[in-house]
């Protein structure tokens, strides 16, 4: 396989600046940010996919390995069409904060602000977990019931020691 540096140069531009804007607070940059996120990866599959070769309709005077995948080919069309999904939710979510509120920004709300003040210490998760407490566990040492030597020391059904 052959790598193009130009292609490689390309995707990466396309990677960076799509994360860039994904963590900007307008919500038409977070769109050309997920675009380019979008044309970066289709990039990728289909430099992943290999040199192009013959369409993959069979015939028999070709020999198997002159033929082109299709299966990278049908990733970029598949996520040609989630990205045009995705885009058209983000478009109609521009469309009604814009009505809304005469800005495509995205504001913090008193619980964000709230929570960002609020300690990192989770009483649920982070106290200290109690001594197991089963009603099972007698205290006598675990004997395997098909193993066939008698271990000393150990304590029979109704307490006493077997020998």
């Amino acid at each position: 396989m052959t790598v193009n540096l130009t292609l490689l140069v390309v995707m990466g531009v396309l990677y960076a600046v799509g994360v860039y804007l994904l963590l900007e607070r307008s919500l038409t940059r977070v769109l050309l940010g997920l675009m380019l996120l979008t044309n970066g990866t289709n990039l990728l599959i289909l430099h992943a996919g290999g040199v192009a070769g013959f369409a993959p309709l069979y015939e028999e005077s070709i020999a198997a390995e002159d033929y082109s995948d299709p299966l990278p080919q049908a990733l970029i069309l598949t996520a040609i069409v989630i990205s045009l999904a995705v885009t058209a939710f983000l478009l109609g979510m521009i469309y009604r904060s814009w009505v809304l509120g005469r800005r495509d920004e995205i504001q913090d709300d008193v619980e964000d602000r709230r929570v960002a003040r609020q300690s990192s210490y989770d009483v649920e998760s982070d106290a200290d977990v109690p001594a197991d407490t089963s009603e099972f566990d007698d205290g006598a040492p675990y004997r395997d019931p098909d193993e066939s030597v008698e271990t000393p020391g150990v304590r029979g059904r109704a307490g006493e020691e077997r020998r």
